[in-house]
């Protein structure tokens, strides 16, 4: 009886977060067996996986659409897919599946951060390139555009 209750809450609390945004399996494990046996955790997800309540696809989709329309470039979108726990497969799919022109996201953050003033020289150049590679834009798609 006690066992049943204790998966009761469990489901609860995943259907809480879930209600707010998308989670990856990897994100819900984490949150939830800070409060939860893993166990009971791990039971939760696998029914919340086969309802089709909780999708590490669409997880994935989510994130990489969020991410994009926030000026961040592959590179970095797929390096946070992997941090959450989403796999290359999934993770490729939905990059693909997100149809972004990532030279005009990149041309889009440059204007936003610097206008249409170009580099006065190689140290303000470097500048702007290191800026762009944290935001995860490839180093030939920045000299295409700086040059």
């Amino acid at each position: 009886m006690k066992d049943k209750t204790g998966l009761v809450e469990v489901r609860v609390a995943a259907m809480d977060l879930l209600a707010r945004r998308e989670h990856s399996q990897r994100e819900l494990r984490t949150k939830l067996e800070r409060r939860f046996p893993p166990l009971q955790v791990d039971e939760t997800l696998q029914t919340l996986a086969a309802e089709g309540l909780q999708s590490d696809s669409r997880f994935a989709e989510a994130f990489v659409r969020q991410r994009s329309q926030r000026g961040y470039g592959p590179l970095r979108i797929r390096q946070e897919l992997r941090q959450r726990g989403i796999s290359e497969e999934l993770a490729a799919v939905a990059m693909d599946g997100a149809e972004v022109d990532w030279f005009a996201r990149l041309a889009y953050v440059h204007e936003r951060k610097y206008g249409d003033i170009p580099a006065a020289d190689l140290k303000e150049k470097a500048r702007r390139t290191r800026f762009l590679l944290y935001r995860g834009f490839s180093g030939d798609q920045i000299r295409e555009l700086l040059d």
